[in-house]
């Protein structure tokens, strides 16, 4: 497989890996980790490997990187702000912007659709993207190398937590400031769904006591509710 690889190719990959700070023994699995689904898809050859396994693995390892990061160095802070305090962290929008700032559109591989329709610079494609080179450096470099790298690129969050910024749950702020009253109530409907099964979009209204104070949409359901009770809070909560 890495004899596949053009000189150009190996050149643009190497220089990636000098900008993740990462000096990979197999630069083919950093490859991978930059072909999406849509260029496999597209390619005459049949046997290219695109990045969603990799994807998956860099998921959990980035899960586990943080929360070990976050309980080890917030001694005091219960399990329960723990996993509002990392999911905020970890969120869709805060990977892709993660993934800008290193240029991975730049070095993704797409096929004409997607790349004819923005895929480059994506959100969804972005987080992927960002969490298939942390899979890839997890199996070419082991835990410890993936563990730091992502302990690096999430650091300018831990400091936002360190400093006592608040990492905003809008669902839970919401749902407390609604139910001071407990003749009120909150919930959330789905009102759509769009695109291909690889990258969905959903879109959520939020109702308080049946009226609907906030739209939102992302590419999970929890994203969509959270964007939509954003919304909610910044009609009926302003300074919130």
């Amino acid at each position: 497989m890495g004899d596949t690889l053009s000189a150009k190719r190996r050149g643009e990959l190497s220089e990636l890996a000098a900008r993740l700070g990462v000096e990979f023994a197999d630069l083919t699995l950093l490859h991978q980790a930059l072909i999406h689904s849509s260029y496999a898809n597209e390619a005459k050859e049949k046997n290219i490997v695109h990045n969603e396994r990799l994807e998956f693995l860099g998921d959990a390892v980035l899960e586990l990187a943080s929360s070990t990061y976050l309980y080890m160095h917030f001694p005091q802070m219960p399990e329960g702000q723990l996993t509002k305090t990392r999911a905020s962290i970890v969120c869709s929008t805060s990977l892709a912007e993660l993934a800008r700032t290193l240029h991975l559109g730049d070095y993704l591989l797409l096929g004409h659709g997607e790349e004819m329709s923005g895929g480059r610079d994506r959100q969804t494609n972005l987080e992927d993207v960002f969490e298939a080179v942390i899979g890839a450096i997890y199996l070419d470099q082991g835990w410890d190398t993936a563990k730091d790298y992502v302990v690096r690129q999430l650091m300018p969050l831990f400091k936002q937590v360190e400093q006592g910024a608040i990492l905003k749950d809008y669902k839970t702020i919401l749902q407390e400031l609604v139910y001071q009253d407990a003749s009120q109530n909150v919930s959330y409907e789905l009102v759509g769904t769009s695109g291909p099964d690889h990258d969905k979009t959903f879109t959520f209204n939020v109702l308080i006591t049946g009226k609907v104070m906030g739209t939102g949409s992302g590419r999970s359901k929890k994203e969509a509710e959270q964007q939509a009770a954003k919304e909610a809070l910044a009609k009926i909560a302003p300074t919130r």
